[in-house]
């Protein structure tokens, strides 16, 4: 199911979600949680590898290997859509207290189909993983990591880039809402396949050094601890 496209869709397509500015992080939670799940992704890629010379092949290599499936006899918005709908429909949402006994986990893709219960971030790895494997670049796939401002609370999503357009795959629906149609998030943490960024509050655009330009001219930038570059205090505050 696909939600209608936002209204200016004639801007300038946005290397990030949400049309915002991110800057890469050092250190942090997000980046060492991202970074171990990142090593744990390798390791099941041997076994999915395995899988596909028809050697050992585990049920959830299986059901993994069927969702890439669906996916690549797709292209586009369907090749997520069914993507978006397969996971979806393959997990069934526990949080990381009942089924691990720990405040947060996040699980590889053949951990999560093997125990078929996850939370949101776990069904936004499991989309990222099967995208890239469906034919997907590196650069057309993130994670992203928002705050639900109503509940207050921080939420993961997978985004997908289609046609210059960014679409969140979120586990709470099956359909792909553009980003820019998200309403009540804040996007907080973007985590791809060259590591973790912050995303800068307030700042829309396509370019960093041009928009680092714009804040070192109304004199707001500022060095921040773990941040590759000058970022303003309060991107610092976004990765809590």
């Amino acid at each position: 199911m696909l939600a209608s496209l936002p209204a200016d869709a004639q801007q300038p397509p946005s290397a990030e979600p949400f049309g915002q500015v991110a800057v890469p992080i050092t250190s942090g939670d997000s980046l060492n949680r991202w970074r171990f799940v990142e090593n744990e992704i390798d390791a099941e890629a041997a076994i999915v590898d395995r899988c596909l010379t028809q050697q050992e092949c585990s049920a959830a290599a299986r059901k993994f290997l069927d969702i890439v499936a669906q996916g690549r006899a797709r292209t586009g918005l369907a090749r997520v859509g069914v993507i978006n709908r397969a996971v979806n429909l393959a997990v069934a949402p526990e949080s990381d207290i009942d089924q691990w006994g720990v405040p947060d986990r996040w699980s590889p893709p053949l951990e999560t189909l093997t125990t078929g219960h996850g939370d949101c971030e776990d069904y936004a790895i499991a989309k990222y993983v099967a995208l890239l494997r469906a034919g997907m670049s590196e650069e057309d796939v993130k994670l992203v990591i928002v705050r639900r401002r109503v509940a207050d609370e921080e939420h993961a999503v997978a985004a997908a880039r289609v046609d210059d357009h960014w679409f969140i795959l979120d586990n709470r629906t099956q359909v792909l809402v553009p980003d820019l149609d998200i309403q009540g998030a804040t996007p907080l943490v973007v985590l791809d396949s060259g590591g973790a960024k912050i995303i800068v509050p307030g700042l829309a655009g396509t370019n960093w050094a041009a928009s680092r330009q714009q804040l070192v001219g109304h004199g707001k930038a500022q060095s921040a601890a773990g941040v590759v570059s000058d970022v303003p205090e309060a991107a610092k505050n976004s990765d809590s």
